[in-house]
C-alpha cells in the first residue's frame, strides 16, 4: 500500500498534473468543447476546490458540483418539519451541527432554539440514546440526514435502544440513497456529462459493485479518493474511459473500497431501514431513493410517534439557485444571491450552510474568480 504522503505530495501530483493536461486538450479538441464532470461528493468539491485543482483544468474541463451534499438535498419540507418538532415543549432535538443554521420556509433550528426550544448538537447518534435516559419525561428525536455513510451509525444507534429498553428515542429519517440520485440524472436529458467522479466514502459501504448499473449506460465513472493526486489520477482515467467502446465502473480508491462493500454495514441498514420514495431539493421526488424506518424498528420513527405542535407550511425560497446547483445546472456564481444577500453568516438556501455545500466551498476558495 502506498504511503498517504505519496497521494499528497505536490512533485507526484504535478508529474501527473503535466501527462493528464495534454490528454485533456487532445479531448477538448476532438470534441470541439470543454470536457464535463461532475463529482457527487461534497468532500470532493472541497478537495477539488481548496486544492487549486479546478484551477488548474478550468481550460479543458469543467469540475461540476452534483447531489452529493446531504443536508443540501435535504427537501425543505422536510426542513419545515424538523423545525415543527422543535416548537414542542415536549420534545428534545438532537442533530449535527451544520442542520441548525439550514433555512426553512419562517426560520431555523437555531432560531427556534434561541427562543427556548431544547435542540441540541451531538457528535454521534448514540449520545441521543443517553439523553434519552436522562429525560425520561421527554421524548428524544435525532434528525437523521446523510447518505450511505453515516447511515450505519444511525441504525446501530436504534438497534442499541432497542436492546436497552430506551422508548423515548426516536429518528426522523431524511437519508437518501446516492446510487438512486445518479441514475436519476441519468436520465434528464437536460444533465450533459462526460462522467461521474464517484464518492469515495459511500463506496466503502456500498463498494465497487453498489455503482454497477452505470455500466448499463456505458458511462464513464471513476470511484476517487480525496488527496491531490487521487483526484488528478481519477479525472485521468475518465479521461482514457471516454475513448473506450466497452466502459466500467472503475475502483481508484482500492486502499479503502472493495468490490463487495462493507457487508455488516449492509445488512445492518437492511434490517433497521426499508427503500422508499423521498423528495430530495432540485430533483424531486424520487422512487425508492431515500431509507424510512423498517417495521421491525417502528417504535422508534419520529414521523410516527411524535406530533406537530401546529401545522407545517413550506414556502419556495425565491431566488436560490440551490436546486439548479445540485443538478449540476448551474455553478454558486450564476445565483443572483451569492455572497450578496446569501452568505454563510447569513444564508438563504442550505448550499451555503453546509461545509460540503457547493455555495459554501465557492464562498471560502473560489470566490475571488469574480466582482461582488
Amino acid at each position: 500500500m502506498m504511503n498517504l504522503q505519496v497521494y499528497r505530495n505536490p512533485k507526484t501530483s504535478k508529474d501527473l498534473a503535466e501527462k493528464l493536461i495534454p490528454l485533456l486538450q487532445e479531448k477538448q479538441e476532438q470534441l470541439g468543447r470543454k470536457l464535463r464532470f461532475m463529482e457527487v461528493c461534497g468532500t470532493h468539491t472541497v478537495a477539488i476546490s481548496k486544492s487549486g485543482i479546478r484551477d488548474l483544468l478550468s481550460p479543458y474541463v469543467d469540475l461540476t458540483s452534483g447531489p452529493g451534499c446531504p443536508v443540501c438535498v435535504t427537501d425543505q419540507s422536510d426542513i419545515d418539519q424538523m423545525i415543527g418538532y422543535a416548537r414542542n415543549e415536549n420534545v428534545i432535538i438532537t442533530t449535527f451541527g451544520d442542520m441548525m443554521k439550514v433555512p426553512g420556509s419562517s426560520s431555523t433550528l437555531y432560531e427556534q432554539r434561541a427562543l427556548g426550544a431544547d435542540v441540541r448538537v451531538v457528535y454521534s447518534p448514540s449520545e441521543s440514546i443517553e439523553i434519552a435516559k436522562e429525560n425520561p419525561d421527554k421524548m428524544v428525536v435525532f434528525l437523521g440526514v446523510g447518505f450511505e455513510t453515516t447511515t450505519p451509525s444511525i441504525a446501530m444507534s436504534m438497534q442499541r435502544a432497542k436492546a436497552e429498553g430506551v422508548k423515548n428515542f426516536a429518528v426522523y429519517s431524511a437519508h437518501k440513497i446516492t446510487t438512486v440520485a445518479v441514475e436519476a440524472l441519468m436520465g434528464d436529458d437536460t444533465v450533459n456529462l462526460d462522467g461521474f467522479l464517484l464518492p469515495g466514502n459511500v463506496s466503502v459501504i456500498i463498494g465497487r459493485q453498489g455503482w454497477s448499473f452505470l455500466e448499463n449506460y456505458n458511462f464513464p465513472s471513476v470511484i476517487g479518493g480525496f488527496e491531490p493526486l487521487d483526484l488528478l489520477s481519477s479525472i485521468y482515467q475518465l479521461t482514457l474511459e471516454m475513448d473506450k467502446e466497452k466502459k466500467s465502473v472503475i475502483n481508484n480508491y482500492t486502499r479503502v473500497v472493495k468490490e463487495e462493500g462493507n457487508l455488516k454495514a449492509q445488512q445492518l441498514v437492511s434490517e433497521v431501514f426499508t427503500p422508499a420514495s423521498m423528495k430530495w431539493r432540485g430533483l424531486g421526488e424520487i422512487v425508492e431513493s431515500g431509507l424510512e424506518v423498517s417495521s421491525l424498528y417502528e417504535m422508534y420513527n419520529a414521523k410516527k410517534r411524535v406530533s406537530q405542535v401546529e401545522p407545517v407550511v413550506t414556502r419556495e425560497i425565491k431566488g436560490c439557485q440551490c436546486g439548479e446547483i445540485l443538478k449540476g445546472k448551474r455553478i454558486p456564481f450564476e445565483c443572483k444571491l451569492f455572497a450578496r444577500a446569501c452568505t454563510p453568516e447569513r444564508p438563504v438556501g442550505p448550499c451555503m450552510v453546509s461545509s460540503e455545500g457547493s455555495c459554501s466551498i465557492y464562498y471560502q476558495y473560489e470566490r475571488g474568480k469574480i466582482q461582488i
